[in-house]
């Protein structure tokens, strides 16, 4: 296993570093809130054709892979662009993996998603009734893939676009979520049966793996922040930055976020590979990344005293989304269980994973 970059990679990546940092400003972050969602940085994201960048070229996308959309996430995350980057990616990569039931609708939405004229989004959780609840992107998404039962579904949400945004739940994190509800009559099938869990389970470990990516990413901007404060602030007559306690705890931090970039490019280039252990690689990855980006952000916030609790100052913009990111996927502590008994359990199906 090589997780060094090859040249395109690292162009990609200093490419897309200089794109965020110039479109995606604390200042544009805060003035796309509370919704979260920057139409024009969409359309500019979706003109660079990073939502499909993995899809096969031949269906119009840019036939890469997940470490390239993992340099991606982790920029995404460092600015906190406020653009649904990963849960399009996924959607889109899903749709256009899967034929369909030969529905002649289908071929139709794929191109235009691949295309960027649709956004498309992905439900976290299975749904077993008619509304699928706190869905990322949901409130600015065209399309929305869910599974209910053994069937993976596509659902076209005529009320919530880019342009008419509605139904967003707030949140802390100030993402676009929202609740979806599921029109069976004019919902197209994916798939069914045993395929469309894994296909559906595998979705979601992608999504996992993308956002310990962009979670490594804002954890390491948040690093950044503290790092340059205790280096101004004083207290006693001296900068803080030269108390041990301070030292030791971005030491720390540092060595937790090194770590989640490596379980985040070994995820993704599992991925790649088709590799048996890539869904459990996503799990270890996003879980070990959320709280090496929590920890980090709370611990700068602390640093920056009264002031880190104020709008006006950055970090609590990077420790609200370093809670919240993680937090749509549920109860990490649920998810933990879940890897476990993958891990060291008996043999576990499918459907137990998606459920």
């Amino acid at each position: 296993m090589d997780l060094d970059f090859t040249d395109d990679q690292t162009a990609l990546r200093d490419t897309l570093r200089t794109f965020f940092e110039k479109e995606s400003s604390t200042a544009a972050v805060r003035a796309a809130e509370p919704l979260g969602f920057d139409g024009a940085l969409w359309r500019k994201v979706v003109d660079l054709g990073l939502a499909a960048i993995s899809v096969p070229e031949h269906l119009g996308g840019g036939g890469a892979g997940f470490v390239e959309l993992a340099i991606a996430a982790e920029c995404l995350g460092q600015s906190l662009a406020p653009v649904p980057l990963i849960e399009a990616a996924v959607a889109n990569d899903l749709i256009a993996s899967l034929p369909g039931e030969r529905d002649p609708r289908l071929e139709s939405l794929t191109a235009r998603v691949v295309a960027g004229e649709l956004l498309a989004t992905l439900a976290l959780h299975p749904v077993t009734g008619d509304l699928a609840r706190l869905v990322p992107a949901g409130a600015v998404a065209d399309l929305v893939v869910v599974l209910r039962g053994d069937e993976l579904l596509l659902l076209r949400q005529p009320d919530r676009s880019p342009a008419t945004p509605g139904g967003a739940v707030h949140n802390l994190g100030a993402l676009p979520l929202a609740d979806c509800r599921i029109d069976t009559e004019s919902a197209l099938v994916l798939a069914r049966g045993p395929a469309a869990v894994r296909a559906y389970r595998r979705a979601l470990s992608r999504w996992e793996l993308l956002t310990g990516a962009a979670l490594f990413g804002l954890g390491s901007r948040a690093l950044d922040i503290g790092v340059d404060y205790v280096m101004q602030r004083k207290a006693f007559g001296v900068l803080i930055g030269t108390f041990q306690t301070i030292q030791h705890r971005l030491a720390d931090n540092a060595i937790a976020l090194d770590g989640a970039r490596l379980l985040a490019y070994e995820a993704a280039w599992a991925q790649d590979e088709n590799l048996p252990t890539a869904d459990t690689a996503a799990t270890m990855a996003f879980l070990f990344a959320s709280e090496a980006a929590f920890k980090t952000a709370s611990e700068v916030l602390h640093f920056h005293g009264g002031y880190g609790y104020t709008l006006e100052y950055d970090i609590q913009l990077y420790f609200r989304r370093a809670k919240a990111w993680s937090l749509v996927a549920g109860d990490p502590r649920a998810a933990y269980g879940q890897l476990a008994h993958r891990v060291f359990g008996a043999a576990q199906a499918p459907e137990e994973r998606a459920g």
